[in-house]
């Protein structure tokens, strides 16, 4: 029988289907399973979102191929979303579209490090991002964040893992699997470390638009002078907007990027999907108050969380915020897997391992609280109290 790229075989499996599988052995007896599995908006879409995406999509001018940057009206948009959000001026030709932000993310590191070459990552690590590096052959090296920092990057440790292999450092923020947020003058200091290192900083920041209230702009990063020649940002519109099943991501980033990512394009996907590209541009400005809404009753999900497991004393916030929180278990030795497969099982609460985040993880599991209303979340005390 004829190999498989061992580069891709040697991939473990798609995590997600693997703890749907926990729950199904789960016997309901604390009540209804209690998903924090994965991070999937816990309401629905604006009614005038789903109007937008239904008449688009009825529509025969989006049935044909599209611009492999994306829609022009969608570019402009976001540019102009982008422009009020940090304080300066970006246009439409510092945007490609894409179907969704993993394959953002895939293109940025096509376009910047290839076989041989080498990004750093933090450690924890959102894990679609290192296997993503894994099947291009891309080397991952890892910085390791503090639990007591808050899992925080150290830039000094960053600088101290810089290899000269290494062509890029890939950060998230809010942070998938901790929930940190990277404060404004920390992700200022990491884009110098890569100015004065001559790589590429590639910034994650799919859960923007769930930062704290009064937190201000996430960065000045767009407002620096010659940013094209160091800084990638990711987005995705999923979350503020409730339609990751229509797989739309964007890249920002200086001409030249987005002529690469172009060519990657091409060959990845030809064109973002295009009606929910129409939808999008017209509901950007359109659903500002709904997303403002969306962002509060997530910061209430945020405490409702910190409060519930103050409770519970024995299990540990490492950290907490936008989406995830990054949970400390009480069982010392026990591995993450085998808790969090318990805990499905037995408690019905569906969470991932610490150790899919990386080998140092397995004191943690991952809550992604978001898709959980509050009283959902208050119904974790007991169960976890309950837990042996």
């Amino acid at each position: 029988m004829p190999r498989f790229n061992p580069l891709v075989a040697n991939l473990s499996a798609p995590p997600i289907p693997s703890v749907f599988a926990w729950a199904s052995a789960y016997d309901g007896s604390s009540g209804p399973m209690i998903d924090l599995s994965q991070a999937v908006p816990g309401y629905p879409p604006h009614p005038e979102m789903l109007r937008l995406l239904g008449e688009n999509a009825a529509s025969r001018a989006y049935t044909g191929y599209g611009p492999i940057e994306g829609e022009e009206s969608l570019r402009k948009a976001y540019a102009a979303h982008l422009s009020e959000t940090y304080g300066t001026t970006l246009a439409a030709g510092n945007v490609h579209v894409t179907a969704g932000c993993n394959q953002a993310f895939i293109c940025a590191a096509m376009a910047v490090a290839g076989a041989g070459d080498a990004v750093l990552m933090t450690d924890p690590y959102y894990f679609n991002q290192e296997t993503t590096l894994a099947m291009l052959g891309v080397r991952t090296r890892f910085a390791p964040c503090d639990p007591a920092n808050g899992f925080l990057p150290d830039v000094e440790t960053l600088a101290a893992a810089i290899t000269p292999d290494v062509r890029a450092i890939a950060l998230v923020s809010p942070n998938n699997p901790t929930g940190a947020v990277y404060p404004p003058e920390l992700i200022a200091a990491i884009y110098d470390l890569c100015v004065t290192r001559g790589i590429w900083l590639i910034l994650d920041e799919t859960y923007r638009d769930f930062l704290p209230g009064g937190a201000g702009r996430p960065h000045d990063l767009f407002a620096r002078k010659g940013w094209e020649e160091t800084l990638i940002g990711l987005y995705s519109f999923s979350k503020s907007f409730c339609i990751p099943g229509h797989r739309l991501g964007a890249i920002t980033a200086g001409p030249a990027v987005v002529e690469q990512v172009a060519k990657i394009m091409d060959n990845l996907q030809i064109c973002p999907p295009r009606s929910a590209q129409a939808a999008v541009a017209t509901a950007l400005p359109l659903l500002a108050d709904w997303r403002e809404e969306n962002r509060r009753e997530i910061a209430r999900r945020v405490e409702a969380l910190r409060t519930t497991m103050a409770g519970v004393p024995a299990w540990r916030v490492g950290a907490v915020g936008a989406y995830f929180a990054f949970i400390g278990h009480p069982f010392e030795g026990t591995p993450s897997a085998r808790v969090a497969e318990r805990l499905a099982k037995e408690a019905g609460i569906l969470c991932l391992p610490g150790s899919y985040f990386g080998e140092r993880q397995e004191g943690y599991l991952r809550f992604a609280f978001a898709n959980a209303d509050v009283e959902t979340i208050s119904r974790l005390r007991e169960r976890l109290s309950n837990f042996g």
